[in-house]
């Protein structure tokens, strides 16, 4: 009996292990896709820095090695498939975790890069501009700063509980925190 809970509860982290993976990749695509070609006047424009910045951290991230890799297999012991399985639900949520947060902030400079674009209508920066450029830099300045580990662990949280995840051994922030740092 107690062998068929573990195998039964192993299969949930493994399909969990699945749907953050999942996640992870579709993020990874959404970051890709957050890109503008600033001219050369514009290249060191906050907006554009943060874009260059949030497509490094993605490329460095995919560069990252996989917890799993170089384990021994584990059929047959429930416990060491337990123990692997949790260390791969840490890593891919760690993953995911980053990548969430990489493309909140890609998504706020794209907004700004945006909001620029329609400020200067094609024309370069003028004097008359500078109130409208500098509200923009500090909104994008106030979205960066919205983007807390805690807020995007409890979005990320909230859309597996609404959609009927099973989050149960869902790493804490603490956890997902200590584990990107022993990363570095």
């Amino acid at each position: 009996m107690a062998d068929g809970f573990y195998f039964e509860v192993n299969d949930a982290r493994a399909l969990r292990v699945t749907e953050l993976m999942n996640d992870y990749r579709n993020l990874q695509h959404y970051v890709v896709q957050c890109r503008a070609n600033p001219t050369l006047d514009d290249y060191y424009e906050q907006g554009y820095a943060v874009l260059r910045q949030c497509e490094g951290e993605a490329q460095a991230l995919l560069l990252t090695n996989f917890a799993g890799s170089g384990s021994q297999s584990t059929s047959g012991h429930p416990e060491q498939e337990k123990a692997q399985l949790q260390r791969i639900l840490l890593d891919a949520s760690s993953r995911r975790f980053q990548v969430q947060k990489t493309y909140l902030r890609a998504v706020a400079a794209l907004r700004w890069v945006n909001s620029r674009n329609a400020i200067l209508a094609g024309q370069r920066p003028q004097a008359h501009h500078v109130p409208s450029l500098q509200a923009i830099d500090r909104s994008l300045q106030a979205e960066l700063a919205a983007i807390t580990d805690e807020r995007v662990l409890t979005d990320l949280a909230n859309a597996d509980y609404h959609a009927g995840r099973w989050i149960q051994e869902d790493p804490s922030l603490q956890s997902i925190l200590m584990w990107l740092r022993s990363q570095q």
